[in-house]
């Protein structure tokens, strides 16, 4: 059986990060930056307001309580010069900019809150609730590097420096489709024979959840040319695509009959538990990757987590591998076949301890979704004692 270390080996070297792109802002959610974006102007921009209250003089406040006159009021948005000289206030607004010769705010709360005069009967030092210009970003500081994953903060501060559009790569379209004549879809009456089908929906949040578009096209039978049809169908808009079921050594395996004779796509068996029967190629001009996984709820999702995940961080352009590991301490004896490398579920808890799940068969999906960890037994351990340290994989 091929390890599980070159199965991976061969698919990082096979995908490519997908092309940068110029999107919009918009778009650019989970996208991963293919540029350093930079402010063209200092953050803020101008000195403003941090709160409602009033501009005043510092050296003004020197005996408190004071009276001043407020000669003026100034909102977020002013775009009139104003100036405040000695012995007079101005109100002023949150974001407002400061207005000339002021150099503190005095928040509202701190007054009586007059409009024409106002009684001020807390002192404030200079600077006082004031935003300076350029105390966030100065003019032409990088704000975000070349590869940084744009989230919603990142996306606000490429806002921020107003730009519209950037240069970067877009989360990888996946289409997802699952094979097997007996599943339905969920909502629906189960039959004799029948089961709903679960894998499409999982490894397509499973796609999103890891930064991907995952796009489920339902399940098809057990006729490969219709598996053929629906793949052609659907190349076009794929960066990558997945099946699940179909690639093992039974009489009906739709996704190994269909893929098989094209002779760019190879089924194996990889030294793993779940998840040994494992196909991988590319489709089609573009060399479109796919996976096919195993058509066990548990087994398709490991394999997601071991094979498909890294492949899809590569393809965004960011550091791609074995699924990171934590060190835990089992909380029973693990048993694991020789030779396999063993991934089983369990609850990692805060205090560095895993406990397996009673139910490690892999077509028990319920004990998979009780389960925050995959607990890694390596190929040459047949059994873990209580107690001891073992590697696991958060979910």
């Amino acid at each position: 059986m091929k390890s599980v270390d070159a199965h991976l080996a061969e698919i990082l070297a096979t995908v490519r990060p997908l092309a940068p792109l110029e999107l919009d802002l918009e778009q650019t959610l989970g996208a991963t930056l293919a540029e350093d974006v930079s402010s063209p102007v200092p953050l803020p921009p101008f000195d403003n307001s941090a709160m409602d209250g009033y501009a005043v003089r510092a050296e003004d406040l020197s005996d408190i309580p004071v009276t001043l006159p407020v000669i003026d009021d100034v909102a977020a948005g002013s775009l009139e010069l104003r100036a405040v000289g000695p012995g007079h206030t101005v109100r002023i607004m949150t974001g407002a900019p400061m207005p000339a010769g002021a150099d503190t705010v005095v928040p509202v709360e701190w007054t009586d809150g007059g409009t024409v005069s106002v009684r001020i009967d807390r002192r404030a030092e200079a600077g006082h609730a004031v935003r300076r210009a350029g105390e966030d970003v100065q003019s032409g500081d990088v704000v975000l590097k070349a590869g940084t994953v744009i989230g919603p903060a990142q996306l606000g501060i490429i806002a921020g420096v107003g730009r519209r559009r950037v240069w970067a790569r877009p989360r990888p379209r996946v289409v997802v489709i699952s094979t097997g004549a007996e599943l339905i879809e969920p909502g629906t009456a189960l039959q004799p024979g029948q089961i709903w089908d679960s894998n499409s929906y999982t490894l397509t949040a499973a796609v999103r959840e890891a930064g991907g578009e995952g796009f489920r096209v339902g399940s098809v039978g057990d006729d490969p040319g219709i598996l053929l049809d629906r793949l052609d169908t659907h190349l076009v808009r794929a960066d990558a695509i997945i099946t699940s079921g179909g690639v093992s050594m039974g009489a009906y395996e739709p996704v190994k009959e269909a893929l098989a004779p094209l002779g760019t796509v190879r089924f194996e068996k990889v030294a793993m538990q779940p998840g040994m029967p494992q196909g991988f190629g590319v489709l089609g001009d573009d060399q479109v990757p796919i996976f096919a996984l195993p058509g066990n709820p548990v087994s398709s999702f490991v394999s997601f987590v071991v094979f498909v995940r890294p492949a899809l961080d590569k393809m965004r352009g960011l550091p791609a591998g074995m699924p990171e590991t934590v060190t835990a301490r089992t909380t029973e004896s693990l048993r694991s076949p020789f030779g396999r490398r063993s991934y089983l579920r369990g609850v990692l808890a805060d205090d560095g301890t895993v406990s397996p799940a009673h139910r490690q068969g892999s077509h028990q999906l319920a004990a998979l979704a009780a389960a925050n960890a995959l607990i890694m037994v390596p190929e040459d351990v047949t059994e873990v004692e209580a107690g001891a340290a073992v590697e696991t994989v958060r979910l």
